[in-house]
C-alpha cells in the first residue's frame, strides 16, 4: 500500500541528481523508567513479528509534545523516509527495506573506552530501562514531524563502557549491506553510514538511542533496530541501523560533511537565522499540514542546550 504525501518544494530538497553525484522486540512487559519532562511512561506492549507490518496497532501514552503539538501520523512517520541506504525517494523507503534483516544484531563499544565490548540486541533491550520521548524532528530539507520514540537515553550505555579522559568525540557506524540496501550500491557515497557527536553532546539527557516509536518496535524503514536520536540537530544527525560506537579525540569525518561540507557541517544544529546555501531554513513545513511555520533556533530546545555552544559562533553553519 502506497501512501502519499506532499513532497518538499524544490526549494526544500537537495535536487537527487547532486546525491548521485553522493529494520521480535523483546516480548512481554517493557521495563520503564521516568523520563525528564519532555518523557512520558508507556505501558508494556507485545509486538508482531519483524515481517508482519500490516498488523501493527500505532498507540503512544502522548498526544503532543511539550509545546501542545500533535503527534505526526503513524503512517506519515513510518511512509515518508529519508534513508539513501535504501532510496532518495522517500516513498520507495518502506517498500525497499520491508524485508531487511535485523536479527541477529550485535553492536561494537569500543575506541577510548576502559571496557569495549559487543552487545546483541536482545541483551541491550534487557540492560536498559525503556521511555517514551516526544520529539520534533526537522530535517534539513525544511520538513519536520513529531515523533513519540521508544528508548533510552545514550549516556547510560556510554557510562558502562567508562569513556577515557582523552575521548572527546563519539563515532557512530551504520550497516554496510549493500544486498540488502540497494542504495549501498552507488559508489558515490562514502559507504558506510558515519556520523559524529562531541562528547557532551552525546552525554546529554536529550540523546537518545530509539529502538521504538508510536510504542511499536521500529520498523526497518525508520532504522530498525537501533538509531540515534538527537532532537536539536537536523535529522540526518540521527543515524540509523547502528553496529559500532566509537569513543574518539580526534572529530570523526561523516558521510554528509564529506560529501559536501559546504552544506553539511559537522554540528548541523537547527538554526533558523542561518540558511542553507540552497535555501532558507527560517521556516518549515509540518507533515500533514498546509502552512508553513517559523523554525525555533535549536528546534525548540535551546534551554536545555543551547548552553553547550556558549562562545561558538552560532552565525556559520555549522
Amino acid at each position: 500500500m502506497r501512501f502519499k504525501y506532499p513532497l518538499p518544494r524544490s526549494s526544500e530538497i537537495t535536487p537527487e541528481a547532486l546525491f548521485r553525484s553522493r529494520r521480535r522486540f523483546l516480548q512481554g512487559a517493557l521495563s520503564l523508567s521516568a523520563g525528564i519532562a519532555l518523557a512520558a511512561c508507556l505501558p508494556g506492549t507485545q509486538n508482531p513479528a519483524p515481517d508482519d507490518v500490516t498488523s501493527l496497532t500505532p498507540q503512544a501514552t502522548g498526544s503532543a509534545d511539550e509545546r501542545g503539538d500533535a503527534l505526526t501520523p503513524f503512517d506519515a512517520v513510518t511512509h515518508y523516509n529519508n534513508y539513501y541506504e535504501f532510496s532518495a525517494d522517500k516513498q520507495a523507503v518502506a517498500r525497499l527495506a520491508r524485508d531487511f534483516q535485523v536479527r541477529p544484531w550485535v553492536v561494537e563499544i569500543g575506541g577510548l573506552v576502559h571496557k569495549p565490548h559487543t552487545i546483541g540486541i536482545e541483551d541491550l533491550l534487557r540492560a536498559f530501562s525503556l521511555e517514551e520521548r516526544i520529539y520534533r524532528l526537522r530535517c534539513v530539507e525544511g520538513w519536520s514531524m513529531v515523533i513519540p520514540w521508544l528508548g533510552f537515553p545514550l549516556h547510560r550505555l556510554l557510562e558502562r563502557a567508562e569513556p577515557m579522559g582523552s575521548a572527546r568525540f563519539v563515532r557512530f557506524v551504520a550497516l554496510y549491506d549493500p544486498e540488502q540496501m540497494p542504495g549501498q550500491k552507488n559508489p558515490l557515497f562514502p559507504w558506510p553510514y558515519t556520523e559524529g557527536l562531541r562528547l557532551d553532546e552525546a552525554l546529554h539527557d536529550l540523546t537518545i538511542l530509539a529502538v521504538g516509536l508510536y510504542g511499536q518496535m521500529l520498523l526497518p524503514q525508520n532504522g530498525a533496530p537501533l538509531r540515534l536520536v538527537v532532537p536539536w540537530k537536523y535529522g540526518f544527525k540521527s543515524i540509523k541501523a547502528i553496529v559500532r560506537i566509537e569513543l574518539t579525540e580526534e572529530q570523526p569525518a561523516t558521510l554528509w560533511s564529506t560529501v559536501a561540507p559546504q552544506e553539511y557541517g559537522f554540528y548541523a544544529n537547527v538554526n533558523p537565522e542561518v540558511p542553507h546555501p540552497r535555501w532558507s531554513q527560517a521556516t518549515e513545513r509540518r507533515i500533514g499540514e498546509n502552512e508553513r511555520r517559523p523554525t525555533l533556533p535549536f528546534n525548540g530546545y535551546a534551554e536545555q542546550v543551547a548552553s553547550l555552544y556558549q562562545g561558538m559562533d552560532l552565525s556559520v553553519y555549522y
